[in-house]
């Protein structure tokens, strides 16, 4: 599943929250915290080097508050898997973060592909010439 490096985040980063959960669920849902939200601090962290921390940042600004990526799981019933679910997400996010992009490699135009274009262009041009003329 995960295409980036392995990245394990330590426990003593992680901060947790737990709710109760929206949805089905009967009685068991109105008693129990199954919500979970799992928060990591971006700017504190050890484990990753300035220039990761800086990329990761970058890549995932969007996610950022105040440097603490949060995210949250209540697909399972229970709190336990959500717990795995919400740290699994999050590790999978910043290893995604940690990827090098591909530097695009600029590919020629078939001839195939330019005799197309140019023919289309001819032929539009044909047709607007067409259209300038008296109606006689």
């Amino acid at each position: 599943m995960s295409s980036g490096p392995h990245l394990d985040l330590p426990e003593r980063e992680l901060s947790w929250r737990f709710s109760r959960s929206s949805g089905p669920g009967g009685q068991h849902v109105n008693t129990t915290d199954t919500r979970v939200e799992l928060s990591w601090s971006l700017t504190e962290t050890e484990v990753l080097s300035p220039e990761q921390k800086e990329l990761v940042a970058q890549r995932l600004r969007g996610r950022l508050v105040d440097g603490t990526l949060t995210v949250s799981s209540s697909q399972y019933r229970s709190q336990h898997r959500n717990r795995e679910a919400a740290k699994a997400r999050l590790t999978e996010l910043v290893a995604q973060a940690l990827v090098p992009e591909k530097k695009r490699r600029p590919t020629r135009r078939t001839r195939g592909s330019v005799e197309r274009r140019l023919t289309a262009k001819k032929r539009r041009g044909d047709t607007k010439q067409g259209r300038s003329g008296s109606w006689e």
